[in-house]
């Protein structure tokens, strides 16, 4: 589905075939239908509609005005892996009929049942001892991030307890990563395996054939050493009779020794999925939806203020946005009535422009930035040379570059490109505790000026 940066004036009909729940990506693909086109089917006769084809009733969610999220459906495959880890470790327990069984000391997984629970349950532990409650988006998961990082609470996981971990603690930010994505499929694929011994897969016998090809195309690699040092396995694995008693601490050596070989095999001979399920259509009907508003294209208007506001900069107003003064009533009402005055927008354009960058000083500052010399003010007590140091004050430039150019920033930014590159786990990487909150303290008095002295107050 088109949303951002797409511009095919020519579109005249949009097929949604996928969930969409994120308000912002609703209405961008919308947008992509209402580009102008004059001629289009042929002299005089001009674009003057487009249809929208539902077959996953997103419009009948939206026009409920739900609570939406800005974020992928999809979980990720390290929220996955906790996930099936813990669905593991579970269901030892739910078989041992509530025995605890201690996770301490050295134990290893492919030489019997027990010691493969106690080792899962250690790495998941581990996983949650890597959690800095000090970061923001771990923050408010903080009493699960505590209470999980004791030994003792992956003693025996109840049904109940796996599904409390797995929600608030299934992908979060941790210092225990693994960034070899090949790898972590084939984890994924094991996990499964080992699961169906304990609870009944009507899928694992698929799962059983993906890592035979798997097995499969790496003896075809057999060139390579460190795949030749692994042929008998490999043999073993491709072959049937291993699975005809298999255990699961013979999957566990399986997957330990072949995870890192996945990535050799040739791209020819990776296992693709595919999937084909009969698409039933039901009975067409027309949906009204709501909140369409007459006038101009959200990214449109957003394109022609920007163009506007950047030619105008020396205006008393925009001159207090770009130097982070605080704004007054009387600032923002200036403002808005210059782009009214110069066709820029109408107030419904303006209104829906404030709501979704939750106030219109904020959203001018996002058009016209910030200037760098008001950004590095904010942040001055950051770059002195005496105090910090350089990959300190590195990380801070790097927010005031972004301050420049965008005018405002979400502390969540912090912990996403570029910052990761100089501080992969966030700020906390480099700053004590009080200085992450004194950064998290200047992003706000930014956002503030934005808004009016009274609404500060």
């Amino acid at each position: 589905m088109l949303d951002t940066g797409i511009d095919i004036p020519e579109v005249v009909n949009l097929v949604f075939f996928k969930l969409v729940r994120s308000t912002s990506k609703f209405w961008q693909m919308l947008g992509r239908g209402t580009r102008l086109r004059p001629n289009l089917y042929g002299p005089g006769q001009d674009k003057t509609d487009f249809f929208i084809f539902d077959f996953c009733q997103n419009l009948e969610f939206f026009n409920t005005d739900p609570a939406t999220v800005e974020g992928s459906l999809a979980r990720s495959l390290g929220e996955r892996l906790f996930e099936a880890r813990v669905e593991l470790v579970a269901a030892f327990d739910k078989l041992d009929d509530g025995a605890a069984v201690p996770i301490g000391g050295d134990v290893d997984g492919t030489q019997s049942e027990s010691a493969l629970r106690a080792e899962t349950a250690q790495h998941l532990n581990k996983i949650v001892r890597g959690m800095n409650v000090d970061n923001f988006i771990v923050r408010p998961a903080r009493r699960w991030v505590e209470s999980y990082t004791d030994e003792a609470a992956w003693a025996h996981l109840t049904p109940e307890k796996a599904t409390e971990a797995v929600t608030h603690l299934a992908g979060l930010p941790s210092a225990e990563r693994d960034d070899d994505e090949q790898a972590k499929r084939f984890d994924l694929l094991a996990l499964r395996l080992q699961l169906s011994l304990l609870e009944p897969d009507p899928g694992a016998e698929k799962v059983r054939r993906q890592v035979q090809q798997i097995a499969s195309g790496l003896l075809e690699e057999s060139a390579i050493p460190v795949i030749k040092a692994q042929q008998h396995l490999l043999d073993e694995v491709a072959g049937d009779q291993w699975w005809v008693d298999v255990t699961m601490p013979m999957l566990e050596l399986m997957r330990r020794r072949l995870r890192a070989l996945v990535k050799l095999l040739a791209k020819t001979k990776q296992v693709i999925v595919y999937t084909d399920i009969p698409d039933e259509v039901g009975e067409l009907k027309e949906i009204d939806l709501h909140r369409v508003a007459v006038g101009v294209d959200a990214d449109r208007f957003r394109a022609k203020a920007r163009q506007y506001l950047q030619a105008h900069l020396n205006n008393v107003a925009l001159q207090k946005v770009r130097r982070n003064r605080q704004l007054t009533p009387g600032d923002l009402s200036a403002l808005e009535q210059m782009l009214v005055d110069a066709g820029v927008g109408d107030p419904e354009d303006l209104a829906r422009a404030s709501e979704q960058a939750h106030g219109f000083g904020l959203f001018v500052r996002s058009l016209v930035g910030l200037e760098r010399d008001a950004a590095a003010e904010a942040f001055s007590r950051f770059l002195d040379d005496r105090t910090y140091t350089r990959a300190q004050i590195d990380f801070v430039w790097v927010v005031v570059t972004h301050l420049t150019e965008r005018g405002v920033m979400d502390v969540e930014l912090l912990y996403e490109p570029p910052f990761t590159d100089h501080a992969s786990h966030g700020p906390e990487d480099l700053f004590s505790g009080s200085d992450v909150d004194a950064l998290v303290d200047a992003l706000s008095a930014i956002r503030a000026t934005a808004g009016t002295a009274e609404g500060v107050a």
